[in-house]
């Protein structure tokens, strides 16, 4: 019996690539058991999202009701439209360093265009199709900017942790923060410290006793209890930003010009990076926890409408937040529903709590914040990148060191560059050329014989093999082309075997020219076997072609018409 393979899958259609997974769900026989898991774990959501949504803003250089404006409008998008069925968006720890340093420069206004911006950008990122090419991002480079920004997040909130005073603004980079910080030290606020570290001892242990319970909101809860009790003299929500509004503001398009859009470009540029790479992490580490799949070119579409939509209500850049979408998960979501859930319910206790938020002290918000660095710090990846390699490690500190101490875009290209230096020179090195005569092969022998030869054996002297394994590209050029052109026999007939190199690039194969033509002018006959399709079509672009070469299918067949076209050596 015959079996006959499938064809290939074609291409999926525009309308696979983009529908929105909650399509998708609505049409599985959704019913009113998964809608009411997706409820409980929207509003189990929302009670972590509280508390973290007006911290990272906070953080961020702006008020915290812009936090829960963007987690209710960007995190509804995000869910709506996403290609992941249990995606959480919001505010994240990522953007806070990028989002202050904004608001500095541009202020409120400059920061809603640059997330504005940013937004077109993943839109029209998605709609490219980028979104399978994230995954080229060095595993190194995403460990050293995470633990790079929880460094910084955690420097940021120092000033709150231990209620300080500083004299002026607080300074952006780090050294110059830390002196500041250092001067400010006689202002020290014994009070400020005792409800940081409470906040951090409740916070682990409900995640030690009580995991599933929302020990931020607890811990948020019991902090704005005491200071209230105990008329502790420490900042508050109120104290600072006089409270929170109950409503959501009338969407809004902000002044525009073309001198704030130039400005601003360069900062839209770093969001869209950052959020193309934080989404698409976060929904990658739902489909390892789930055994689902997203889609990524969706998923970077809906990022962008999240952020048009968010800029447009007052709030800023939204992303998918991988704490909150695995609490969503271990929640019993079962789809997008869950995610529009948890921004209706952060609507809700917005309305209902705004009046309560006012007694909340920026020291337990510090304190929630200083739980997330340590989280997002990924330490233990970052020990194993220093153990794994050499080049690894470099590419890791780097990138940590200039997210620090320079800039995070900075921090990031020279890691990615690194990185794909890194990665050439290991392909180079993972390409071999192996040379030898080929042994005798009897007619009989098995019709795939491209692996039949052996470079101890010489059953013709005239002949020299030689076999490229491995992908054949510019790092590994130079070596081959050298091997090549040190052929120490002056052999009658050269052939070099394709059948192991998948793939060659322009550099590989004009380098590979060269050294044929070399080779024809001192009277040797080249053959080229077991090159596939595509490596024979490249190599003729670049003048590798007849006569200058014979293209035969194996070894069996380019030794044959090598030995019948040398002369006949008497006995």
């Amino acid at each position: 019996m015959r079996f006959n393979p499938s064809p290939a899958r074609s291409e999926p259609s525009f309308f696979e690539l983009f529908v929105p997974k909650l399509w998708t769900v609505l049409h599985e026989n959704y019913r009113w058991t998964d809608l009411r898991a997706d409820i409980m774990a929207g509003l189990t959501v929302a009670i972590v999202a509280l508390p973290l949504s007006m911290a990272i803003a906070i953080a961020s250089g702006v008020s915290p009701d812009r936090g829960l404006y963007t987690s209710i409008a960007g995190g509804f998008i995000v869910s709506a439209l996403g290609g992941s069925r249990f995606q959480i968006g919001g505010p994240a720890g990522a953007y806070i360093v990028l989002v202050w340093t904004t608001v500095q420069a541009y202020g409120i206004e400059g920061l809603i265009v640059a997330t504005i911006l940013s937004g077109l950008l993943l839109t029209t990122m998605g709609f490219l199709k980028l979104g399978g090419y994230i995954k080229f991002i060095p595993y190194p480079v995403t460990v050293g900017f995470t633990a790079g920004i929880a460094v910084i997040i955690f420097a940021s909130q120092i000033r709150d942790l231990l209620g300080l005073t500083l004299a002026g603004p607080e300074p952006g980079p780090l050294l110059a923060k830390i002196a500041a910080l250092k001067a400010a030290l006689p202002t020290f606020n014994a009070d400020s410290l005792a409800i940081s570290l409470s906040t951090i001892a409740v916070i682990a242990l409900f995640r030690r006793f009580w995991p599933r319970w929302p020990g931020m909101l607890f811990a948020i809860a019991l902090a704005a209890v005491l200071a209230k009790a105990f008329g502790l003299p420490i900042e508050t929500i109120g104290s600072r930003f006089g409270g929170i509004p109950q409503s959501l503001p009338a969407p809004e398009l902000p002044y525009l010009s073309a001198a704030l859009l130039l400005a601003v470009f360069p900062a839209a540029v770093t969001f869209a990076l950052l959020g193309s790479i934080e989404s698409l992490l976060s929904a990658t580490v739902a489909d390892s926890m789930t055994g689902g799949r997203h889609r990524s070119n969706a998923e970077l579409v809906a990022q962008g409408f999240a952020n048009i939509g968010s800029a447009l209500f007052g709030g800023f850049c939204v992303t998918g937040a991988i704490a909150r979408t695995a609490t969503n998960i271990r929640a019993g979501a079962r789809g997008p529903v869950a995610g529009m859930a948890h921004a209706v319910f952060l609507a809700l206790f917005m309305v209902l709590a705004a009046p309560l938020a006012k007694y909340i002290p920026l020291a337990a918000l510090a304190g929630v914040l200083a739980v997330v660095c340590w989280t997002m710090a990924e330490k233990e990846a970052f020990g194993v990148l220093l153990r794994a390699s050499r080049g690894d490690a470099v590419v890791l500190l780097a990138t940590f060191f200039l997210t620090i101490f320079r800039d995070l875009t900075e921090g990031i290209l020279v890691g990615f560059g690194l990185g794909a230096l890194l990665f050439i020179n290991r392909m180079a090195e993972s390409v071999e050329i192996q040379a030898g005569r080929p042994i005798a092969l009897p007619d009989e022998a098995d019709a795939d014989t491209n692996a039949h030869y052996d470079p101890a054996l010489a059953a013709d002297p005239a002949i020299q093999v030689y076999r490229i394994s491995g992908a054949f590209f510019f790092g590994a050029a130079a070596n081959v082309g050298a091997a090549l052109d040190e052929i120490a026999l002056r052999p009658k007939a050269l052939i070099i075997d394709f059948s192991q190199a998948p793939v060659i690039d322009s550099t590989a194969a004009a380098t590979l020219e060269g050294s044929i033509r070399k080779a024809a002018r001192r009277g040797t006959a080249v053959y080229i076997c077991g090159a596939s399709r595509a490596v024979r079509r490249d190599l003729m672009i670049h003048g590798v072609r007849p006569p200058l070469v014979k293209f035969r299918s194996d070894i069996r067949t380019a030794l044959r018409f090598a030995r019948a076209g040398l002369p006949a050596v008497p006995d």
